[in-house]
C-alpha cells in the first residue's frame, strides 16, 4: 500500500472519529431518550436542529464516500483493520475533551487491538 492510500485512510477514520464526537456532543446537549414514540420523535426533532448531531451526520457521509474511495484502490482485509486507528483518536479525545475515563484495561484493550492490526500487516 502506498503512501497516499494510506492517507486516505487515515482521512476516512478520522472523518469517522469526528462524526462520533459530535454525535455525542450532541446528545449529550439533547439528553437520554427513552424507548417511547413520542420520546424518540422529540428526539429526533432536536437532533434535526442540533449543530453536532447535523456536523456529525455530514461526517459520516463524506467518511462513506472516503471509505469507497479506498475500497476502490486497496483490498478490503489491508484497509478495513486500519479502521482501528479509531479507538485510540476516539478514546484520547473521549478521555481529554468529555471527561471519559480512560482506563488501564481501556489502554490495554486499544493496544492489544493495535498490536494485532500491526500483526496483520507482517502476514
Amino acid at each position: 500500500m502506498n503512501f497516499g492510500n494510506f492517507l486516505l485512510i487515515l482521512v476516512g477514520v478520522l472523518l469517522n472519529t469526528v462524526a462520533q464526537l459530535c454525535l455525542k456532543k450532541g446528545m449529550m446537549i439533547i439528553g437520554n431518550v427513552s424507548l417511547d414514540v413520542n420520546a424518540i420523535m422529540v428526539m429526533i426533532h432536536r437532533a434535526a436542529v442540533n449543530i453536532y448531531v447535523i456536523s456529525g451526520m455530514v461526517c459520516y457521509v463524506l467518511s462513506f464516500g472516503v471509505w469507497l474511495i479506498v475500497l476502490s484502490k486497496v483490498d478490503v482485509s489491508l484497509a478495513y483493520p486500519l479502521l482501528s486507528i479509531g479507538y485510540i483518536v476516539t478514546a484520547i479525545i473521549g478521555c481529554y475533551f468529555m471527561g471519559e475515563p480512560l482506563s488501564i484495561y481501556k489502554v490495554i484493550g486499544i493496544g492489544t487491538i493495535c498490536l494485532g492490526t500491526g500483526l496483520l500487516f507482517k502476514a
